[in-house]
């Protein structure tokens, strides 16, 4: 029994690795509106202004991260900042600690996030908004953002 949930942590795992990973595969463009996230340019920023994916990702954030990790992503007494972290922490480091958790200092742990569908669908996002604060790009409040943008078949 446990194997199995096990194998399917990993499957739903790898899944939304996948889905996010796909996500990222082109350069990022000067509009928002052509905008595609990429690991070197996760966010786009401009006027004041985020991409919908990184205002999504501090939506996603304030409703399953910050409960241990802060508001903005400033710490807690239970779970160390994120700020510093993510401005050498690479995607795929961000992923792997989010989908198969991390011991940290005091044996603090941070369980595994494989198969929480709420944040794996949207680690993209998360990191793009997590990244966009360690930058200082925006700040510790709701970001404004663009429309969102709907992308025809045709488009793609």
């Amino acid at each position: 029994m446990q194997h199995s949930k096990f194998s399917k942590s990993i499957i739903l795992a790898s899944i939304a690795l996948t889905y996010s990973i796909s996500g990222y595969s082109a350069a990022s463009k000067a509009d928002y509106r052509d905008f595609v996230p990429s690991p070197e340019q996760p966010y786009y920023f401009q006027d004041g202004k985020v991409d919908f994916g990184t205002y999504n990702g501090f939506r996603r954030y304030h409703a399953d991260c910050h409960v241990c990790h802060g508001p903005a992503g400033m710490g807690s007494s239970y779970a160390p900042a994120l700020l510093e972290s993510l401005k050498v922490m690479s995607y795929g480091d961000f992923v792997n600690a989010v989908v198969t958790g991390r011991e940290g200092r005091d044996n603090m742990i941070m369980p595994s996030f494989a198969q929480n569908v709420d944040v794996i669908k949207y680690i993209a996002d998360i990191y793009a908004y997590l990244k966009a604060r360690a930058d200082g790009v925006i700040g510790p409040t709701r970001p404004d953002k663009f429309p969102k943008v709907k992308k025809l078949i045709a488009d793609k």
